[in-house]
């Protein structure tokens, strides 16, 4: 059974379009068999036609019922398996420096200044198709949301989770964000351009030759600085939420705070890096954005996606053709003889379509695959390295490597390139598993470790079979072991009891195996139990973080 099709209805119609073809086959010979008795006798007419044309076209009959059918099938588009390919694209390095400070809270932007930002930066996204991208939270101080990276469900994720929150320290520092932008997109082996793009209100408590000094950093180390501006220079005030409910947010005296669009501040930014100025009252923000990263220098990149279903339309097309010539052949013969040339040609032509070379897929790390199976882990893994060495740039390699590692018990090795692997694999089936043996690797440092260890250990494991349970909600085997590294962090920290760890392994690019066999009941027990933990451990977060006043006093 054809599981998909792109023309399902042609399916259905195949089998009743052959059957028609096949009547009228039978219905043409009897009408024609009829017309030719009228000419001669029934001793006379095998002398005036040759006995192939008076022969019953059973046999043709059954070869264009099967030609249509098969022809009919190969129309509907039949699909089934996955398949890996190659997209071809070219672009260049992108850090994306999102403002995340109070002020932009502010609604003198529908909904508020950060809304917009996001609407915007996602905007970009859909239109940077070729580029490396990077995120990068500011307020008082930077933080790196992802490293450049060309998965676009990674970025889409944590745009929609920024807010104020994100960043430990509240207040504006634009020179801290130029800066580890900068360092960021310098730190990575590119041959295509750079750029840092800036969306702020511009609204920054430092200096401006602070500021300015950073950006002309940026420009010495091949930076284009972009700098794009929200809000209003009327200005609004800052609701925040609390216990008592939303207001407007007060300064350290008790006045309440109005945040303005400060746009000479970005304006000297760019001046200082001889970038782009984007003022926040401009209209289509995102493709100014393209239109100025346009003259800069691409790179040719090829990223590996994964198609749903593989066209198996071949399967039946070329069977479709074969027939149609062996009825086109058997429709030319006189008598018994046979054309030779004909007969020649029909046979090489079905040899030609049906002895064609599939293409090879290469797989990398054939070697250390071996080793690894051979349970010699340490030269596994030291086989890998070597391969990593040649392709710089292969996420699965690194998995490969984390894994060996893990095997060898080289675990802080392991979770260093388990990390790298997660974080670059643009496959949702790679970073699931390098996620999912990050949270063996840490289950393992756990055993081992102290208290005080331990407690950060389980933390680190709930941490990385959490985010793999993201990409894959339904997985038992995750469920299962996010549930014991809970369970295990409560223990180590003074909570109740639990279930023990049980031992997992995982072969190289192998499907995950299954700790132990759970019903559907059981199943939604520990997913609502980690549930449960997670909206504990996100309202303690809400409730302790409060950030750092910055030097300079205003938190907004």
């Amino acid at each position: 059974m054809i599981p998909y099709t792109d023309v399902p209805w042609a399916l259905w119609a195949a089998p009743a379009l052959a059957l028609v073809v096949a009547l009228l086959v039978l219905w043409s010979y009897r009408r024609r068999a009829r017309r030719l008795r009228k000419l001669a006798t029934t001793e006379l007419l095998p002398r005036l036609v040759p006995p192939t044309s008076a022969r019953a076209p059973w046999l043709r009959a059954a070869l264009q019922f099967a030609a249509v059918l098969c022809a009919g099938i190969a129309f509907a588009g039949p699909r089934w398996g996955t398949e890996q390919t190659l997209e071809r694209a070219s672009g260049v390095d992108i850090v994306l420096a999102l403002d995340a400070s109070l002020s932009m809270l502010a609604t003198d932007a529908r909904p508020n200044r950060l809304e917009r930002m996001k609407e915007e930066a996602r905007r970009l996204l859909a239109l940077s198709g070729g580029d490396r991208v990077g995120l990068l939270a500011f307020a008082g101080r930077s933080y790196i949301l992802t490293p450049l990276t060309v998965d676009r469900g990674a970025l889409e994720l944590f745009l929609d989770n920024l807010d104020p929150s994100v960043v430990g320290q509240a207040g504006s520092s634009l020179s801290r964000a130029i800066r580890q932008g900068t360092d960021l997109l310098v730190a990575t082996q590119t041959t295509s351009d750079r750029a840092l793009i800036i969306m702020s209100d511009g609204e920054a408590f430092e200096s401006a030759e602070e500021v300015t000094a950073a950006a002309a950093h940026a420009a010495e180390a091949g930076v284009t600085v972009i700098a794009v501006g929200f809000g209003t220079e009327k200005g609004s005030t800052i609701p925040v939420r609390s216990a008592q409910g939303t207001q407007a947010k007060r300064d350290e005296n008790g006045q309440i705070v109005t945040t303005r669009y400060t746009p000479e501040m970005l304006k000297d930014v760019v001046t200082a890096a001889h970038g782009v100025f984007i003022d926040a009252a401009a209209t289509d923000k995102a493709a100014r954005i393209r239109g100025a990263l346009a003259m800069l220098r691409r790179q040719a990149r090829e990223t590996e996606s994964e198609t749903a279903r593989r066209a198996r339309f071949q399967l039946f097309l070329i069977p479709a053709l074969l027939l149609v010539l062996l009825d086109s052949v058997l429709s030319t013969r006189r008598g018994r003889r046979r054309s030779a040339p004909a007969a020649a040609t029909a046979t090489a032509l079905a040899l030609a379509l049906l002895f064609v070379p599939r293409a090879l897929h290469a797989e990398t790390g054939d070697t250390a695959d071996k080793l690894y199976q051979a349970g010699r882990y340490p030269e596994a893994a030291a086989a890998y390295q070597r391969e990593i060495q040649d392709h710089a740039d292969s996420p699965r390699l690194e998995y490969n490597l984390g894994t060996a590692l893990m095997q060898a018990g080289q675990l802080e090795d392991a979770v260093a390139a388990l990390e790298r692997a997660a974080t670059s694999a643009t496959s949702e089936d790679l970073r699931y598993s390098a996620l999912y043996n990050l949270g063996l690797c840490y289950l393992r440092q756990a055993r081992d470790a102290k208290s005080s260890e331990a407690t950060t250990a389980y933390a680190s494991s709930a941490e990385a079979y959490k985010r793999a349970l993201q990409l894959r909600p339904s997985e038992v085997a995750a469920k299962w072991n996010y549930e014991l590294a809970s369970q295990e962090k409560s223990k180590s920290s003074g909570g109740g009891g639990g279930q023990q760890p049980q031992q997992q392994q995982q072969q190289p690019q192998d499907k995950q195996r299954q700790p132990g066999s759970l019903d559907k009941r059981q199943a939604e027990q520990l997913l609502s139990s980690a549930q449960r933990e997670e909206r504990d451990v996100q309202a303690k977060k809400q409730r302790a973080n409060q950030p750092e006043r910055p030097p300079a006093g205003k938190d907004w």
